[in-house]
């Protein structure tokens, strides 16, 4: 199993995001800038595989403040020698593929083939709405959501996929979809350079365009899905040979998932898939519950829960949760003391091993000398345990 850092990057401690409007306040973002330097240096050192960020705009209140996942995975790349950086991930429905293709292949050999790419529907309608309307008029789509506006974003997620892929993979691109063409009809390019040392060109008519550079990495980076919970998804990733990243979800739901994904690729039960974890260890479980009151539960409450984050914890039959310290037992939450964390990870991988686990590491709202020493243990006294 391997483990990798995620951040959702808030900018301010709890009280400092409760005072309201942090997002506004350079100087928090300045500090948040500083302190994952220190924290993704030292992930480098201790030898985790990757980093990743999302993408999210517009968030004044200093929740998940990554509205560019690429430029942070260049950002700390350069301060790093081996950690893989990549996105978790970027909203293709709101995205031109084209220009994600071309972003992720520079980002590929500016960091000498460290990049992965990881890809996500979106569901935030406050900017999905508005930053998709440039291309097709696509809206975000809530966890759980099945209607047309789901299925268009979904239909506009796979298309732009497949053309990053082609981009990547086909020397000279070509494409009649719903929501992009290329070439986008009769587009004169008479230029003789053209016809002397490139392609895709006839009687004066682009036919097709080379998307320049292709990946280091050959035929491209590793793929990722953020955050799986649909059978739909599931299907899409096992077929597309991307690795789906679960969130936290009861066996019920979860263990159809594995089926799905393992029946759809041809790969053992578990392979190609990861999961994300709450991860937080200090000296106790008393001090490391209060840490994550303060950062899991509060941001859960306050901007994940009411997107529908929390319904693959609840029982269908009796629509109850668990409670914060039965999640921990069970390992959904990675949060206490070491023996704690790591009783909690061997829960998960009784349920079924994985390839991967996702740390969500909640910087800001947990002081950064206490995320420092949790990266640190968690590392060096839990995976090797699980290596």
């Amino acid at each position: 199993m391997k483990a990798s850092l995620f951040y959702l990057p808030s900018i301010g401690s709890r009280a400092e995001i409760e005072a309201g409007m942090a997002g506004m306040q350079p100087a928090l973002y300045q500090r948040m800038l500083a302190e994952l330097s220190e924290q993704i240096r030292l992930a480098d050192d201790l030898g985790y595989n990757s980093v990743s960020f999302t993408e999210h705009h517009f968030h004044i209140e200093g929740f998940e403040m990554s509205n560019n996942p690429v430029l942070l995975d260049l950002y700390f790349a350069m301060q790093t020698k081996q950690i893989r950086v990549g996105q978790l991930g970027i909203v293709l429905p709101a995205s031109n593929p084209i220009r994600v293709a071309e972003d992720i292949a520079m980002l590929d050999h500016m960091t000498g083939g460290r990049a992965n790419a990881g890809f996500a529907r979106g569901y935030q309608r406050r900017w999905v709405d508005i930053m998709a309307q440039q291309t097709h008029d696509i809206h975000g789509a809530l966890p759980h959501q099945h209607d047309e506006i789901d299925a268009a974003n979904r239909a506009a997620f796979e298309e732009n996929f497949q053309i990053i892929k082609k981009a990547w993979t086909q020397e000279m691109l070509t494409h009649d979809g719903r929501y992009w063409k290329v070439p986008a009809g009769q587009t004169p390019w008479p230029l003789d350079t053209t016809r002397k040392y490139g392609k895709g060109v006839e009687n004066g008519i682009l036919t097709s365009v080379g998307v320049v550079p292709k990946p280091l990495q050959k035929p491209h980076p590793p793929l990722f899905l953020p955050f799986a919970s649909s059978e739909n998804s599931i299907r899409w990733a096992a077929k597309e040979g991307v690795t789906a990243i679960l969130p936290a979800m009861l066996p019920v739901y979860e263990s159809h998932l594995y089926d799905v994904y393992a029946e759809v690729s041809g790969r053992p039960r578990g392979h190609g898939t990861g999961l994300l974890r709450d991860v937080i260890i200090a000296d106790t479980d008393e001090e490391a519950m209060a840490l994550w009151r303060d950062s899991g539960q509060f941001s859960g409450r306050a901007w994940f829960e009411p997107f529908g984050f929390r319904r693959g914890m609840q029982d269908p039959k009796t629509g109850s949760f668990l409670s914060p310290e039965e999640a921990v037992e069970q390992g959904y939450i990675l949060a206490g003391s070491l023996d704690t964390v790591i009783r909690g990870v061997e829960a998960n991988m009784k349920r079924q091993n994985v390839d991967w686990v996702f740390c969500y590491t909640y910087n800001g709202l947990v002081p950064h000398l206490k995320l420092m020493k949790s990266i640190e243990r968690f590392h060096t006294e839990v995976m090797p345990r699980f290596c």
